[in-house]
């Protein structure tokens, strides 16, 4: 092969010309000197052509229309190539009224310009490319004859490439190509290109090593250390295997140290205490007989050393032996903190967060505005060098290389800093950028300063973890000098007390604290919600009123005031509105429920921190903020505080990027979690919507995710489109729904045999307390046919008197938990349900049937349940037994409206049934009484239906029944599982009654049965507004007016019918609207200062294509006053030539 490789070295050197006319020659010719595969010959379908030459995709002009272009080569899965070659003939520029550019040379500047500007070209084509295809992880720009700029994106979900393997030798020149380790990266990249992924390498080593420290820390905790020693003197000895890899001390000399000790474990103590105590100071180490760096900080200002057994010490040194420079620190801190954790330590071989999902919030959150920055930074310094005023262009690079090195990013609830990790990585990427960029206009980048650990701010409870994160953003900064400058120390101390972590509270400070105590001064004591017992009597495990726990009281509680940053991004912890109370204490609890009062108590946990940076952001005292929350940050609870952040008419925040639901890792736990992530900058314009459109295992930890990303105004459930946030609820719709009984114990659920055991059928009366009961798997899958017993409206006392059995079973079964419980009613009431829920009660007394659906579930589907059953809390009542409003209900228009008006949660990303929401707000049709007659005939069909299959087939569940529907009109092949349920269910009948039903019904509303969704919701929220003013004259629609006319006195109003009018058809697309403006309503200032200049001509540029003009010089130049048009056309030629903007051809 060396023979080919060099004939083909020799062949192509002394290439020129046309890179038309060569480049498919140099690549075929490439692959054969390689032995690659070659490209395969053109097929007529372009998705065939998964590796080929002038691959077709089409790029969205900005007008809305698509341009063909072609890929130059394209292997999928692997790599985009797009090839360029130095040539002396000027290229003329597309833009109307702009002139040639000039010719470029191997070499200058203008041919580095021109690289990039290929590579950028690349970038927008691979944007281009099928979803389904993938984002492939290799972009590659090749100079015919001359090199390969080699560029990666691992997560392959959208974000930027960068230099491979780093800014320095990202450029392969073609005599490198006889090198065997660039032969084997350029097969890597053509056959196996995630294998180059160095995060998967490290990954490997890094779960390795936290097993060998996992079982060490455990040892020793058995010796009787405590875990707080244990964990500083490992994290000692962690530093320590790291150093001497990169060597910051002698090579193996801590893994010599205890390969002599592990045979004679005498001198080991004396040894380290001497090594440690030298690295700290700076001095001499007599064990090793030479003065060590000066290393500083706080890791090695206590060299305690334990003492440790052979066995312990043999542990150790395999942990020693492995190669620290490979260990991967996005990961490590995590499966540190686990090893060292007592609690923790057996989820050691649970999942972890990978680090593409981590990077898919840092790249919008803080990378993208910076590097947006940074494009304009290159476009005014080209224009400076055109015009022979190099030093001013040099300055410029530098002077943004001044603002990388001042700008601070804070996560506030930093953790073991896998956030702050990959952000210092990916600013050290970018300043590696900066200072090549510079070493082209003769700038010696060695004199600079660089970006550091000081400019990484952190804040953290848990001290452990806090030291764990500062330690882990030392070793990843110091990778990265050695990668970078190769084995050139650093400058001393090696790590400096910057203090940028800091172990204290993100939301509240406080002046002191004290355990609560009664009237008496004793504490007062509460379960510690984990520790339980077997009670004698029943068997079961109740809670062990002996583990009791403390809450504290704060005293002087005040908002915490962050550190100043310039970028927020991070993971606040999750606790769930519901168990925050007792998840966080409740002296916690109750001190930021009093510092944040303008919160809600029911939204999650993580909110606080997110309304804290939304604050500074839209205060202007922070750029942008991202965070990681639940997916339920879409729900009511949570949107209440998003909404007024977005509102604000002085100050609005937007949401400029966002991804709804997307799959996650507990750090803690390793649990899969589904989670959000949004990111918040001010003032109010569009943002990027990612939405998840597949997700699958790979042969690593993480799950493969493919998102699709779209632009427009994101709304505070995180959806662009119409804005049903708005809605209001409708009297009409009053009173008639409720979320089902909340038991708070399950002692209550009883079968049948044991009601009867009970005295059901004997007892006289006890058949009104002990009633059919239901939950949400009884709807999904198959009911469970259990009871439960519910003494609603009686005492204690009159339980025990009249029904002394079911007392007695309630009284063991029951009251033990309750008595742990810290809500009063809850506590004191034992024998009832955890709410009255009144007002469910009385709308339900009386009804032959009721509505009934799942809150959480993957399909929204309503049946009717007979009125004798009590609705578990998983459930959603509606208090009619009218088959009219079931149909309606059952509807592709109210199903779209529930979907839209609430969210989803779980990990299974399942639709919640809010309905508050859903229901309360949704405006019913005003149906004739034919069409009522009509959908009333197809709801009745519709339950008949799935009842009388289920009752023939006892495995059929109503999930598997709408699976199979669901693959029906997906047009996909049914798995065996659907297809048992679609034979069973009948499923093509159960289509055809809903296709009828969903005609039926917008017919009701005098719509058309097709619309899309988009045009169902935007009718419904107009006719939603069009019911609220009717209301407000008095005149509403009751759904059950035998009813709610009763219930309240101000309900007395007289019916009304009134025909509905359709709302106005939405503009079809590809037209205008009548009041859409073309250009910005008031012109610009023109900016004096270059930079500025190029920022405003860019902006401008977007404006005009977000509303379709062709962009030409007149056009942009008439948006600002007084701007010289001479100016304009040279800032416009150098954005063109970079490929900052797409000029319409």
């Amino acid at each position: 092969m060396g023979s080919h490789i060099a004939d083909f070295i020799q062949r192509w050197k002394a290439s020129g010309g046309s890179e038309q006319a060569n480049s498919q020659l140099f690549l075929a010719e490439l692959c054969n000197a390689l032995a690659l595969p070659c490209p395969e010959p053109s097929k007529p379908v372009n998705e065939k052509n998964i590796y080929s030459f002038e691959r077709k995709v089409y790029v969205p002009r900005g007008d809305g229309t698509n341009e063909l272009k072609r890929l130059d080569l394209y292997r999928k899965g692997c790599f985009v190539l797009e090839s360029k070659q130095g040539q002396d003939k000027a290229a003329p520029l597309s833009l109307p009224g702009l002139t040639a550019s000039s010719a470029v040379k191997r070499g200058t500047r203008q041919w580095e310009d021109s690289m990039q500007r290929a590579k950028r070209q690349a970038e927008n084509y691979i944007r281009s490319l099928p979803a389904d295809e993938g984002r492939p992880p290799f972009l590659i720009v090749a100079d015919v004859g001359f090199c390969f700029d080699i560029y990666a994106e691992f997560s392959r979900s959208g974000g930027v490439y960068l230099h491979f393997p780093d800014a320095r030798t990202h450029r392969i020149r073609l005599d490198d190509l006889e090198k065997p380790e660039i032969q084997s990266m350029f097969r890597s990249i053509w056959h196996d290109p995630l294998s180059l992924d160095p995060s998967r390498r490290s990954a490997r080593v890094t779960e390795e090593v936290a097993v060998h420290l996992a079982e060490l820390a455990r040892l020793l905790e058995t010796d009787g250390h405590s875990p707080e020693k244990v964990s500083q003197f490992l994290m000692r000895c962690i530093f320590t295997m790291f150093a001497e890899d990169v060597s910051l001390i002698p090579a193996n000399s801590f893994t010599d140290m205890l390969q002599k000790a592990a045979m004679e474990s005498g001198l080991y103590e004396h040894f380290l205490r001497d090594l440690w105590t030298a690295m700290n100071n700076g001095t001499v180490s007599v064990a090793l007989g030479r003065k060590l760096l000066r290393f500083n900080g706080n890791i090695f200002a206590n060299p305690e050393v334990l003492p440790l057994t052979k066995a312990q010490i043999s542990i150790l040194l395999e942990a020693a032996k492995a190669d620290w420079r490979e260990v991967e620190p996005t990961i490590f801190g995590t499966l540190l903190e686990r090893a060292l954790n007592p609690k923790e330590r057996h989820k050691l071989g649970a999942h972890y967060t990978p680090r593409a999902y981590v990077e898919r919030l840092v790249i919008p959150t803080v990378m993208q505005p910076l590097r947006k920055e940074w494009d304009d930074v290159q476009a005014a310094a080209s224009l400076l060098f055109s015009q022979g005023k190099t030093k001013e262009a040099e300055k410029t690079i530098a002077d943004f290389h001044k603002r990388l090195l001042a700008i601070r990013i804070l996560d506030p609830a930093c953790g073991s800093g896998n956030f702050l990790y990959v952000t210092l990585e990916h600013m050290k990427r970018l300043e590696g950028e900066v200072l090549q960029t510079l070493a082209t206009y003769g700038e010696l980048q060695e004199t600079l300063l660089q970006v550091d650990p000081h400019q990484f701010l952190g804040l953290e409870i848990n001290p452990r973890a806090a030291h764990i994160a500062e330690m882990v953003l030392w070793i990843g900064y110091l990778q990265w000098h050695f990668r970078t400058h190769g084995n050139v120390s650093p400058p001393e101390p090696v790590i400096r007390k910057f203090e940028n972590i800091q172990c204290r509270d993100a939301l509240i400070d406080w002046k002191s604290r004290k355990y609560a105590t009664d009237k008496n001064g004793r504490p007062i004591t509460r379960w510690d919600g984990e520790t339980w017992k077997t009670d004698p009597a029943t068997g079961r495990h109740v809670p062990d009123e002996a583990a009791t726990t403390v809450d504290m009281v704060y005293e002087g509680v005040v908002v915490t005031q962050w550190p100043k940053a310039d970028f927020i991004v991070g993971n606040p912890p999750f606790a769930r509105g519901k168990t925050r109370k007792k998840d966080l204490g409740y002296g916690y609890f109750n001190a930021i429920s009093k510092a944040y009062s303008e919160l809600a108590k029911s939204c999650d946990f993580v909110m606080y921190w997110w309304h804290k940076a939304a604050e500074l952001v839209r205060e202007g005292k922070a750029r942008q903020f991202g965070f990681i929350t639940t997916n339920s940050i879409a729900m009511v609870f949570n949107r209440r505080l998003v909404s007024p952040h977005l509102e604000d008419k002085k100050k609005p925040l937007h949401l400029a990027f966002a991804v709804p639901d997307h799959p996650w890792v507990d750090a803690v736990d390793g649990a899969a979690v589904r989670i959000a992530m949004t990111v918040g900058a001010k003032g109010a314009k569009k943002g990027v919507l990612a939405s998840v459109t597949e997700e699958r295992e790979t042969e690593g930890r993480e799950c493969f995710v493919a998102l699709r990303e779209s632009e427009g105004i994101i709304h505070a459930d995180l959806r662009q489109g119409t804005d049903i946030t708005g809605v209001c609820p409708l009297k009409a719709n009053a009173g008639l729904t409720g979320q089902g009984m909340k038991l708070h114990g399950s002692g209550f659920i009883v079968t049948p045999e044991e009601a009867t055991l009970l005295g059901l059928g004997r007892i006289p009366g006890l058949e009104r307390h002990i009633r059919p009961y239901r939950n949400g798997r009884d709807l999904a899958d198959r009911a469970r046919n259990v009871m439960v017993i519910d003494l609603f409206g009686l005492t204690a006392q009159e339980v025990r008197d009249k029904y002394p059995e079911v007392y007695q079973w309630v009284y063991t079964r029951v009251k033990p938990e309750r008595n742990q419980n810290n809500e009063e009613y809850i506590r004191v009431n034992w024998w009832l349900f955890g709410g009255k829920n009144t007002k469910l009660r009385s709308a339900l007394a009386g009804l032959p049937h009721y509505i009934a659906t799942v809150r959480v579930a993957k399909h929204h589907f309503f049946v009717f349940l007979d009125g004798r059953i009590i609705p578990d809390s998983a459930l959603v009542a509606v208090a009619s037994s009218d088959p009219f409003f079931l149909g309606v209900l059952s509807s592709r228009i109210h199903v779209c409206w529930a979907l839209s008006a609430s969210g989803r949660l779980g990990y299974g990303n399942d639709p919640y049934y809010n309905n508050t929401l859903c229901l309360d707000p949704f405006p019913f049709p005003d149906a004739t009484p034919e069409q009522q007659t009509r959908i009333r005939d197809l709801g009745k069909k519709l339950d008949t239906h799935r009842k009388a299959r289920q009752e023939l087939h006892l495995d059929l569940t109503m999930t598997g029944m709408y699976n199979a529907l669901q693959a029906l009109r997906e047009g996909r092949a049914l798995t065996a599982k659907e297809k048992t349920a679609h034979e069973q269910g009948i499923v093509a009948v159960l289509r055809e009654l809903h296709d009828e039903l969903d005609a039926a019904v917008a017919d009701a509303y005098g719509w058309h049965a097709d619309l899309s969704d988009e045009d169902i919701l935007a009718r419904l929220v107009a006719l939603n507004a069009e019911r609220a003013e009717e209301e407000k004259q008095g005149k509403i629609r009751w759904l059950r007016p035998e009813y709610q006319t009763k219930s309240k006195a101000e309900r007395q109003t007289i019916q009304i019918k009134l025909d509905l009018a359709p709302p106005a058809e939405p503009v079809a697309k590809g037209k205008k609207s009548k009041t859409a403006k073309a250009a910005p309503e008031a012109k610009i200032a023109w900016p004096s200062a270059l930079l500025e200049q190029t920022q405003a001509v860019r902006g401008v540029v977007k404006a005009l294509q977000d509303v379709g003009i062709a962009i030409a010089l007149e056009a942009v130049a008439e948006c600002f006053t007084r701007a010289p048009r001479a100016r304009v056309e040279e800032i416009l030629r150098v954005l063109e030539t970079l490929g900052f903007i797409a000029i319409n051809k």
